[in-house]
């Protein structure tokens, strides 16, 4: 993150807990085109179109768990209020500038990943395709400068993880990379393709599925001190030292393991930033209302990377970071081909028409 507004806006005048996850014993159920994904007692089948809200399923033995989102509209951005009320718990006003406009976004139903894509799903990837492990990955202090650690992957990001975790150490192209192989594997869209129908997710699509249909700061009410019970942060996750947005040791958590949202999502909030498919511009004006990604280079020079290629964007939080960070309407972004020990990401799918 280079550097990362918020260090440099907080910082430069003057971010092991064993597996909760749900044991759910699946069974699998296919319908044509699909793998659903049924919880033995608590989670009622899915329709053969499998595009009810709220329904959870495969496309194929390898693909990760999907979750229909509804149709719906919100207000995406934060108010003036939130804004300063994250200016007085760590933030600042210019941190949190680029929340706004409000405005109003009307979207289709999509598919969602259920969880972060996973260490062991992204493995999987890796070994069919021989898909190289890239040159490096940021840790600690290293990120805010967009500095690599040569000898970090996300086979080994400095921290330890279960095959459960979510996969860190990927930029946004290794996660377009994933997404060419998934559309392939599930023999959707014919040839590997990284925009249809698995996709990355537009930033609009990501707040309104963190959001669930809230409009309070965080998916579970306007209270942070409840963050523990809901997100992993840098109180709960092994930081010791912390620093404003610093910490020593910590780590990510095997996905799952906190309540999930009212969609049915779950580490929407922390654990690890998620990359979704815009460029990053510092202002909703003029942006997509309908849910599309922006794609709509910046002119704002601070929005582009040293190539002068757009910067993207990535929410949710991480493991390493303060409870204000949390918030649905927090926003960061990255150069595409940069890759740390707090980013991973999720998989959208666009459903097919009605």
């Amino acid at each position: 993150m280079k550097p990362l507004r918020i260090f440099w806006q907080l910082v430069a005048p003057m971010l092991t807990v064993a597996a909760l996850a749900e044991e759910i014993k699946s069974c699998e159920i296919h319908f044509p085109g699909y793998w659903v994904a049924q919880a033995a007692v608590t989670t009622p089948a899915a329709a053969p179109s499998g595009r009810e809200p709220g329904a959870v399923f495969r496309d194929c033995p390898d693909c990760p768990e999907m979750v229909v989102v509804p149709a719906g509209n919100f207000i995406m951005g934060s108010a003036a209020p939130e804004k300063s009320w994250a200016a007085s718990h760590g933030g600042s006003m210019k941190a949190v500038a680029d929340e706004a406009p409000q405005h109003h976004v009307s979207l289709p139903s999509f598919a969602l990943g259920r969880y972060d894509v996973t260490r062991g799903e992204y493995a999987a990837f890796a070994r069919e395709t021989g898909y190289p492990a890239g040159d490096g990955c940021g840790r600690g202090r290293a990120i805010f400068k967009w500095e690599k650690d040569p000898k970090l992957t996300w086979e080994n990001p400095g921290h330890v993880q279960t095959d459960r975790d979510p996969v860190v150490c990927v930029s946004w192209r290794d996660a377009r990379a994933y997404i060419a192989w998934l559309n392939r594997k599930a023999q959707l869209g014919g040839a590997a393709s990284a925009n249809r129908p698995y996709r990355l997710p537009s930033e609009a699509e990501w707040e309104y599925a963190a959001r669930a249909g809230t409009t309070t700061k965080f998916y579970w009410g306007d209270d942070a001190t409840a963050a523990p019970a809901h997100a992993w942060f840098n109180a709960n996750s092994g930081c010791e030292n912390v620093d404003g947005l610093f910490c020593d040791h910590g780590q990510t958590h095997p996905v799952g393991a906190k309540p999930p949202n009212a969609f049915g999502l779950y580490d929407m909030a922390g654990n690890v930033w998620q990359w979704t498919e815009d460029c990053y511009d510092n202002s909703y004006a003029g942006i997509p209302a309908d849910g599309r990604a922006n794609e709509a280079p910046s002119s704002d020079p601070q929005a582009k990377d040293g190539q002068g290629n757009c910067l993207r964007v990535d929410r949710g939080g991480s493991w390493m970071f303060p409870a204000w960070l949390l918030r649905a309407a927090t926003r960061e972004r990255n150069p595409a081909d940069y890759c740390n020990d707090i980013m991973g990401f999720r998989v959208a799918r666009t459903l097919p028409s009605s």
